[in-house]
């Protein structure tokens, strides 16, 4: 007898100029993600519940924007539908605190669209972060994808998406079974140890104890702390700190400095606080780098060695 997955489905109304692509795209890893997909006006993303496993379905068509979701899962996400979408994300007084600076007022105006997501659903978000640590981007998509398919499973609902990994499954898992994914040692053991903390992380009330509690782990700091809040939380103010880039990218496109510390960059920042991390974001989105002086980083790979 065929198992029956309990489906939910919910409409909500998208404000004006709602960016769809944009504002989604921050959840998925780039080229292949086997927890989630977007095309078009379509999106999926698989997900481990407080409730159980699931699957969310978005559908956008004009101004409404269908989500259906599957599997035990299925009411949790479709009651956090809304915060996925980003459309709990409040811009309050951005608006006239983006005016102040003539380059972030034109780039917020150009994507005044886009949204902060806020899945509530911190592991998988902790997993990139971690992946993402001190490599290229290249690097830790490709070891996210050889994790997720290492401890796949299929995800309830259509679309063939595999379930995010299990944080106890993680946890069990000896270090050295990371490494053919390109994963050394010390990243592997930042993940074994999030594992371990999973469910405590899941209960932080916000971002400020979650981050607090995140860099109290050997291992994750303030820069992992930020990509994991910023998306789970949908916190406009997380910032970086520690990035390769960023710094000199708020340098130049505030100052017309060609590079920047992390203290010159949160100088910069400070009237834009409790919008920091949305500057970062826009000034991303409207492709302004410093000048590049030095080579790039090496794409590498952990396995073979």
């Amino acid at each position: 007898m065929a198992r029956v997955t309990k489906t939910v489905v919910r409409r909500l109304d998208l404000p004006e100029r709602y960016h769809f692509s944009r504002t989604l795209r921050s959840l998925l890893v780039a080229s292949h993600d086997p927890c989630g997909e977007l095309a078009g006006d379509d999106f999926r993303l698989s997900a481990r519940t407080p409730e159980g496993p699931g699957s969310l379905y978005f559908r956008r068509a004009g101004a409404e924007l269908t989500a259906t979701t599957h599997g035990p899962g299925a009411d949790w996400l479709a009651e956090r539908a809304d915060a996925i979408a980003g459309l709990r994300d409040d811009l309050g007084d951005f608006p006239g605190l983006a005016a102040a600076h003539p380059v972030v007022a034109r780039l917020a105006r150009t994507f005044s669209g886009v949204r902060f997501p806020a899945t509530g659903l911190l592991f998988p978000r902790l997993i990139q972060a971690v992946l993402e640590q001190k490599v290229t981007g290249i690097e830790a998509h490709r070891a996210w994808r050889a994790l997720v398919k290492h401890f796949g499973e299929p995800a309830p609902g259509p679309g063939g998406l595999l379930l995010p990994p299990e944080p106890d499954a993680v946890a069990a898992t000896p270090y050295w079974v990371f490494h053919p994914f390109g994963v050394e040692q010390r990243r592997t053991q930042a993940l074994l140890r999030g594992a371990l903390q999973a469910a405590r992380l899941q209960r932080c009330a916000d971002s400020a104890e979650a981050t607090r509690r995140l860099v109290a782990i050997p291992g994750i700091g303030p820069w992992t702390a930020a990509e994991v809040v910023r998306t789970t939380y949908g916190d406009a103010d997380a910032v970086s700190v520690g990035d390769f880039h960023i710094p000199n990218t708020v340098a130049w496109a505030l100052a017309g400095e060609p590079r920047g510390t992390d203290a010159r960059m949160l100088e910069l920042l400070e009237p834009f606080t409790g919008h920091r991390g949305r500057v970062c974001d826009l000034l991303a989105a409207g492709g302004l780098m410093a000048p590049k002086f030095g080579p790039r980083m090496p794409i590498r790979s952990f396995a073979r060695y």
